[in-house]
Order: C-alpha cells, then sequence, then structure tokens
C-alpha cells in the first residue's frame, strides 16, 4: 500500500473538549459514534446529513456500542448501561468495581463476533504516569446478562479485537505498553493462553510511540493501534509484532481508531486534548477533532452490535 495516497482530513473540528474516544461506525445509518469521556457525553455524526447529536449524562462514558434492540450500550463510570437515544433514559446492566474507595471507571469496550460485550476498567485518572496501577479488570457481559471478569490487575483496559476465523482475540493494557493475544472459544466466550504479540519496547521509544490506546482490525488481519503521546495510528503485524506502516495524525493524544464509510475503507480517529500543555495546544490546533484517513488501500470489517 502506498503511503503517498494517504490522506488526513479533520472532519469534526474540536468535536469533543476533554478525551475523546470510543469511535463506532453505525453502518444501517452510516453514522459515527463516540464519546467525550470526562465531558460525560455521547457524540452521534450523521455522515449523510452532516448533523452531529450530542446527549450528556451524569458520569463518565468510557465506550458506546449499538445494541440490536435498537438502543445503545455505555460505560457508565462502573457501571455497563442501556441508553435510549430518544428518550435519554438509562438502564442499568450490570455494575463492577463497587468499591468507590478505587476510584475507577470503565474505559474502552467492543463486542465480539458472538454480540457479546467486552469491557474494561481503570483508575480514573486520564495521565497515564499518575494513575493507580493494576486495579481495573476486564469484564464480558454475555447476551443472557451473565457477567465475569476475565482478566484481573488491569491498568489502562483498552483496545479489543477479534481475529476473522475468531479463534484470537486481541487486547490492550496500555501501561506495559503491550498488545496481547489470547486463544478465544466464540461459543463460551473463554479466554486462554495470553501472550504479546506487539511489544513497544522499553522507554527510548515513548517519544516515537507513546502509549498503546484504541485498536482496530482489517481485512487482512492486521491491527492498527493509536499511540497516545506520539499522534499517529500504526498498523502492526500480530504474527510478526512488526510495524507495517504508520499515519501520523495531527493531534499528539490519539485515543482510538475505526474503519467506516460505506466499503469500510475509511478510517476514524479520535483523540484527546485533557491534560495538553498551551504549547501542544498551540503545536496541534487541531486536537480535540475527529479525523478521517483515507487512501490507506486496505479496508476494515463493520463492527458488532450487543445482542443481548
Amino acid at each position: 500500500m502506498s503511503r503517498m495516497s494517504v490522506s488526513v482530513t479533520a472532519v469534526l473540528k474540536h468535536a469533543t473538549k476533554k478525551l475523546g474516544e470510543g469511535p463506532h461506525w453505525v453502518e444501517a445509518t452510516k453514522s459515527l459514534l463516540f464519546v467525550d469521556i470526562e465531558c460525560r457525553e455521547v457524540h452521534s455524526w450523521n455522515t449523510v446529513s452532516g448533523k452531529t447529536s450530542t446527549v450528556k449524562l451524569d458520569d463518565t462514558i468510557g465506550f458506546v456500542v449499538p445494541s440490536t434492540k435498537g438502543d445503545l450500550i455505555i460505560g457508565l463510570g462502573c457501571k455497563l448501561a442501556r441508553l435510549n437515544w430518544d428518550t435519554k433514559e438509562v438502564t442499568v446492566l450490570a455494575e463492577v468495581d463497587k468499591d468507590t474507595s478505587l476510584g475507577n471507571r470503565f474505559n474502552d469496550g467492543k463486542c465480539d463476533p458472538s454480540g457479546r460485550l467486552w469491557a474494561g476498567t481503570m483508575h480514573n485518572e486520564p495521565d497515564p504516569t499518575k494513575l493507580k496501577q493494576e486495579q481495573g479488570a476486564l469484564y464480558s457481559l454475555d447476551t443472557d446478562g451473565t457477567l465475569r471478569k476475565q482478566v484481573d490487575k488491569v491498568s489502562i483496559s483498552n483496545g479489543l479485537a477479534w481475529s476473522h476465523d475468531h479463534k484470537t482475540m486481541y487486547y490492550i493494557d496500555s501501561i506495559p505498553r503491550k498488545v496481547w493475544a489470547f486463544d478465544f472459544d466464540l461459543a463460551s466466550g473463554n479466554i486462554s493462553n495470553r501472550r504479546v504479540v506487539v511489544d513497544f519496547g522499553d522507554e527510548s521509544t515513548f517519544l516515537t510511540l507513546g502509549w498503546p490506546d484504541g485498536m482496530c482490525i482489517d481485512v487482512e488481519g492486521k491491527l492498527w493501534v493509536a499511540c497516545f503521546g506520539a499522534g499517529k495510528v500504526v498498523r502492526f503485524d500480530p504474527e510478526t509484532g512488526q510495524q507495517l506502516q504508520e499515519v501520523p495524525i495531527p493531534a499528539k493524544r490519539t485515543t482510538s481508531c475505526c474503519f467506516g464509510g460505506p466499503d469500510y475503507d475509511v478510517m476514524y480517529v479520535t483523540c484527546a486534548t485533557i491534560s495538553a500543555s498551551e504549547a501542544e495546544l498551540k503545536e496541534t490546533p487541531l486536537a480535540g477533532s475527529v479525523f478521517q484517513v483515507t487512501g490507506l488501500g486496505v479496508k476494515g470489517m463493520s463492527p458488532m452490535a450487543f445482542a443481548g
């Protein structure tokens, strides 16, 4: 694929004020969902009409995914909940990390190919160098409502993706700066055989790679990882751990990415401004925007909705 053809455009300038995250393409409406975690907002941008709508709630919102029932599933504080977009009604499905002294919240979340929800928690601290480590966890919520803790001692639960044969789950904990793989059983939701497939390395790579954040997978089975602090999205081969391509984003705190568009050949990238210095914001005036990347030469696949 030719990097000369890649184009990056701020399609929603300054769409989020603090911590833009969790882009999710909705095929039926040709819309992009995303959140501002710290502003407690869910956003929906209809790419046909150009209209953006927002729902503001009373706690942090780590992620948003649609459900097959027509509503949305959100990570609201430490709760997994349904959100009716029209009425703004919130219905709690489950609650985790109930010890309020932890100060935890949900972060990234996605659905596996069976429509089961996966979402993880972290200490609610936007600066990765200051948060309390290993007090979060990764949970799954089956379509029958069964909640399971799948991984414990997580610092910043982040990107999720599944291989096209549904036999491997990829998962990021940002603080170790690693992408993990697990053997994955689609029917049961069981994971095993955890191993590292991408290692961001030691401190010498902080400037070039930052922290691995949100993630998506393309039709060739390669992983695209948003690099928080480095202003880029990087494509990795999970078979070799090697970096294949990078896409510079004009915002240092890139948080997540997803494929979308009618042919899934467009990538959408979110970013943050929280904790950024005045000098950084002056250097990257488009920080807080949602970016559109075209010309990658590869496509993504339709994301799953929650089937419960």
